[in-house]
């Protein structure tokens, strides 16, 4: 009895996982732009430039705050004209915080919203750069 005891223990000291803010970060930026209605993440000027040269960030539009309650994810995306806003944020919500828990384990203390813009039916690359250009200047 006292054998199995040790090796159970032994099984569950096998070492710490550690789980780098960024990958947190990649997890809720894929989940956040793979709900439907959501445009775009807002990202900086820079960010959206590796866009144009093919490297994806996906990290781009999410940052995580800790205090006291937790670990939160602020989100800063771009919406589609003509979506229900709560029922998409809901989803991002809901997305993000099991994908998260699925994957890493870690239980998400908020999951907050910020609609950047609504994005019309038409509007070109361009464009949105030129809205993520203007945040840069406040």
């Amino acid at each position: 009895m006292v054998d199995k005891l040790n090796e159970t223990n032994k099984m569950n000291t096998l070492g710490e996982i550690e789980v780098a803010p960024e990958v947190i970060e990649v997890i809720a930026g894929i989940a956040a732009n793979e709900v439907d209605g959501v445009y775009a993440m807002q990202g900086k000027f820079t960010r959206n430039m590796k866009n144009v040269f093919g490297k994806t960030n996906h990290k781009k539009g999410i940052h995580l705050v800790t205090d006291e309650d937790g670990l939160k994810v602020e989100i800063y995306c771009y919406f589609n004209f003509g979506v229900n806003v709560p029922e998409v944020a809901k989803t991002i919500q809901q997305r993000v915080r099991e994908q998260v828990l699925h994957m890493t384990d870690i239980e998400l203390a908020e999951v907050n919203i910020h609609i950047a813009d609504i994005v019309p039916e038409k509007t070109t690359i361009q464009e949105l750069f030129d809205l993520d250009g203007e945040e840069d200047e406040e």
